[in-house]
């Protein structure tokens, strides 16, 4: 299909100053007047401009451009980047609408092998990110990372208030798992995280997180997608929307998280919502966070190891004996990352769970099972495979 009906070209003012010869703009291919070719790129950068989800947040339209004049005036890594920015999104008639546009989009490069990269409108499009997997006939983690849990039902308080609960509920169900990272207890009510534990979801509040944010990575790691709601950044360094929270995290914590995310070879899609130029200051500070998250992410899809056979040579297994069901859980550490993985045993039959059995971990995983303790991430992944 060819995607230039769905897509504006990119205003030619946002680049047209830049002359740094190493300035991440001359690594990517831009529609400013033709489409570039996007099946053999490696990563699709999609701007967005719906902003009818949202009722406090109007102005978040406006965001995709922001976020590229910032992005593109950043230094290229080291990396030979195969990357093409498609322009933005042109909306539908209705919100649906351009929920099903960003569905089909997105699923077009999924299948062709190619990361949707999403900046721009409000939370709820990742609607239509996540939509966009229903025909892959497999089963998707989600990570989610937000100030907020977006589990309302109240139609009042708009769509962005509401995705990850139409996300729950969609039919067909191909959500295996759903993490969510940086919630501020104080914004949630205890009924919707009491919801979600018993769905056996991974739910970590921001203080969890930022006391030891290299133990998330094992979460961050098992997801095949990741929507970032800006609204998880502290106000300080993020002041650029109408939610924003004088706590949370910081520019540099929302930085690790995207590195954590880009280098996860599992996750295919990724999403940065909720930036509002009409909030930001005179700096632009926000925009600046948002590009450094995305220029982060890329970095880290570059860094991707390829780490996925376990019988390869690259990989120590070792085998824990505990006195309890079960007798034994294996490990898999990478001589090459170091990272760890533990292997979950799935009911018989049940083969669709077949790519979830074997399950990023930490360190501190495998020394729980040592000291003869079941670790909490293999109860909980166990718990949703039976």
């Amino acid at each position: 299909m060819d995607l230039k009906i769905f897509f504006s070209a990119i205003d030619e003012t946002i680049i047209q100053s830049i002359d740094d010869i190493n300035a991440f703009y001359h690594s990517v291919s831009i529609n400013t007047h033709e489409m570039p070719d996007y099946k053999q790129a490696d990563i699709a950068i999609i701007g967005l401009e719906e902003e009818r989800g949202t009722i406090v947040n109007q102005g978040a339209a406006a965001a995709a451009d922001e976020i590229r004049g910032k992005l593109y005036r950043l230094k290229s890594g080291m990396y030979s980047y195969n990357i093409v920015d498609l322009g933005n999104l042109r909306n539908g008639m209705t919100l649906e609408e351009t929920y099903l546009r960003i569905k089909e989009v997105c699923g077009i490069l999924l299948t062709n092998n190619v990361l949707p990269l999403l900046i721009g409108g409000t939370h709820d499009l990742d609607y239509g990110q996540f939509m966009a997997y229903e025909d892959l006939e497999k089963l998707i983690s989600i990570l989610n990372v937000d100030a907020f849990l977006d589990l309302e039902e109240n139609d009042r308080l708009g769509a962005a208030r509401q995705h990850i609960h139409k996300m729950l509920l969609y039919e067909p169900n191909y959500l295996f798992n759903y993490n969510q990272l940086g919630h501020q207890s104080y914004l949630i009510d205890p009924v919707s995280i009491d919801l979600l534990e018993k769905l056996y979801f991974d739910v970590y509040r921001l203080g969890l997180l930022r006391e030891n944010i290299h133990e998330m990575e094992p979460v961050i790691r098992n997801a095949d997608m990741m929507t970032f709601d800006i609204t998880a950044i502290k106000s300080s360094d993020a002041p650029g929307n109408a939610n924003a929270q004088p706590f949370g995290l910081s520019g540099e914590e929302a930085c690790q998280v995207c590195w954590y995310a880009g280098m996860n070879e599992k996750l295919s899609s990724a999403g940065f919502y909720e930036y509002n130029p009409e909030y930001d200051d005179d700096h632009q500070s926000t925009a600046r966070v948002v590009a450094t998250m995305v220029w982060y992410f890329i970095e880290g899809f570059y860094n991707r190891k390829k780490e996925q056979n376990f019988k390869s040579n690259d990989y120590l297994k070792y085998v824990v004996t505990l006195e309890s069901d079960p007798n034994s859980i294996v490990f898999f550490k990478s001589k090459l990352s170091e990272k760890w993985w533990m292997e979950v045993s799935y009911p018989q039959g049940k083969q669709k769970y077949a790519r979830n059995c074997i399950v990023p971990c930490s360190y501190a995983d495998y020394q729980s099972a040592n000291e003869g303790e079941l670790p909490e991430r293999w109860i909980s992944t166990h718990a949703k495979l039976i």
